[in-house]
């Protein structure tokens, strides 16, 4: 208790006393601050009106979810039907069909691309020549440059009937040794591969940053008690930066019905629709194809409240795990 005391005493003297002689004086009041961070704050202002009108102010549209939406009628026009999407919307088999693949592919991104960023990053955090450190890191990087329909068109001259490996495998009768984008159990592992391809080394700048933050200390005094390299990640790598791989799972929960529209769009057509539906192309085809713009906007809206919920119920299991997580 008396060194609480002190400490607050300490506390009130040094407020008492002001700031040091020749420190810039600090600004009083909104105002102030306000005029004072103006570059900082006119810097942010494309981003923030980005966000407002096209994340916050479209989510007003979500109000067509409950009403017979007609383009030609606005939607002030269009008539009130209450939760009616809804009810056809749970009772269509397609949709439960769709939400099942985007589970299905999500599981398998986090099964199968989630770590996959971190053991990259430990490869390379690993390199002690830096010349071939950022040559690795520049091939990784640069697919996720890349659009989607180069990626796609790539993979079809590969693995296609007519690609590569056909080319160089395949018998003189023209019979197919290697048709991937013709079999349909190969939708989901091909999607998990182009999206490793593309976005693997993108993914793990954020690793890199947190294992340059890791005291080298630690892991000299990990060796010198005789600690093998994976008893070292796991009782030096792994906890100092389990907040970032934490708050990277949250973030990744709530995007866990989208597994990248463009990505599938490009190939459903080649797959199936029974096959590479998800929630995504299932809104993109009842609206724009189908005009139920009333149902299509009810299950992205659907689909957002689950995202919502997932990330709300990870942070809170976070915090009890005595982590930061997303927000306090």
């Amino acid at each position: 208790m008396s060194v609480t005391l002190k400490d607050r005493e300490a506390r009130r003297q040094v407020r008492a006393a002001g700031p040091p002689k020749g420190a810039p004086a600090r600004p009083r009041g909104r105002l102030a601050r306000l005029r004072r961070d103006r570059a900082l704050l006119l810097l942010m202002l494309p981003g923030v009106l980005y966000f407002l009108v096209f994340h916050y102010g479209a989510m007003f549209g979500n109000v067509i979810a409950f009403k017979e939406y007609v383009p030609f009628l606005g939607v002030n026009g269009s008539p009130w039907v209450g939760f009616a999407n809804f009810e056809a919307l749970f009772t269509d088999g397609a949709f439960w069909a769709a939400a099942f693949t985007t589970l299905s592919l999500s599981f398998l991104q986090i099964v199968f691309f989630f770590p996959l960023p971190l053991a990259l990053a430990m490869l390379l955090h690993s390199v002690s020549r830096g010349g071939v450190r950022k040559f690795v890191q520049s091939v990784v990087y640069l697919p996720h440059f890349i659009s989607w329909v180069i990626v796609v068109a790539l993979f079809t001259q590969v693995v296609g009937g007519d690609g590569l490996l056909n080319g160089l495998l395949g018998e003189d009768d023209g019979s197919h040794l290697v048709d991937v984008f013709g079999n349909p159990t190969a939708f989901q592992p091909l999607m998990v591969v182009e999206l490793i391809w593309k976005d693997c080394g993108w993914g793990t700048i954020i690793f890199l940053a947190a294992l340059h933050n890791v005291d080298e200390a630690l892991y000299e005094a990990a060796a010198i008690d005789g600690a093998g390299p994976w008893r070292r990640f796991w009782h030096v790598t792994l906890p100092a930066i389990r907040p970032i791989v934490i708050l990277l799972l949250i973030l990744r929960l709530g995007e866990i019905l989208n597994v990248g529209f463009e990505q599938i769009l490009l190939q459903r057509d080649v797959f199936g629709p029974e096959t590479a539906e998800v929630i995504d192309t299932f809104v993109y085809y009842h609206a724009v194809t189908d005009g139920m713009w009333g149902v299509a906007a009810a299950a992205a809206l659907f689909k957002g409240v689950i995202a919502a919920v997932l990330v709300f119920a990870a942070n809170k299991i976070a915090h009890r795990m005595g982590e930061q997580g997303v927000y306090r």
